[in-house]
């Protein structure tokens, strides 16, 4: 059986191109929701609902307000874990002294993301809030 060089590039070029195109897991989408990317990424009149779903993944909630524009809710916690140690040591002719001193921290923080889109999809207004406890 014979088959074509042509049919062979084909196959092999939509295989390549196929690889190529990868979308982030949904956890590395959410780790982006941060009040940073909030202010770099959306634009209210501009941002398309196409574009936060990209950049934030999915939301929590999708609601209605009373003017009909639908409403996107993104809330996420995290958790920061912070070790800290320091030496200090002074060093004299006959007297020596030293210091040692450790210390461990955590602390937890919650982004909330509110987006209202218009009826083609695009934002029209958000808020972000973080909290930290």
């Amino acid at each position: 059986m014979k088959i074509g060089i042509l049919p062979l590039i084909l196959a092999l070029f939509v295989t390549l191109s196929a690889c190529g195109n990868t979308i982030s897991p949904v956890t590395d989408r959410n780790s982006q929701l941060t009040q940073g990317n909030v202010q770099l990424t959306l634009v209210s009149g501009k941002t398309t609902k196409a574009e936060v779903l990209e950049k934030f993944g999915a939301p929590n909630v999708t609601t209605r307000d009373g003017q009909g524009f639908e409403t996107w809710t993104y809330q996420r916690a995290g958790q920061v874990n912070q070790s800290s140690s320091s030496q200090a040591s002074i060093n004299l002719l006959l007297l020596g002294a030293s210091s040692n001193s450790s210390g461990f921290e955590t602390s937890s923080r919650m982004i909330t993301l509110i987006i209202k889109f218009d009826n083609n999809d695009i934002v029209v207004d958000f808020r972000s809030r973080t909290s930290d406890f």
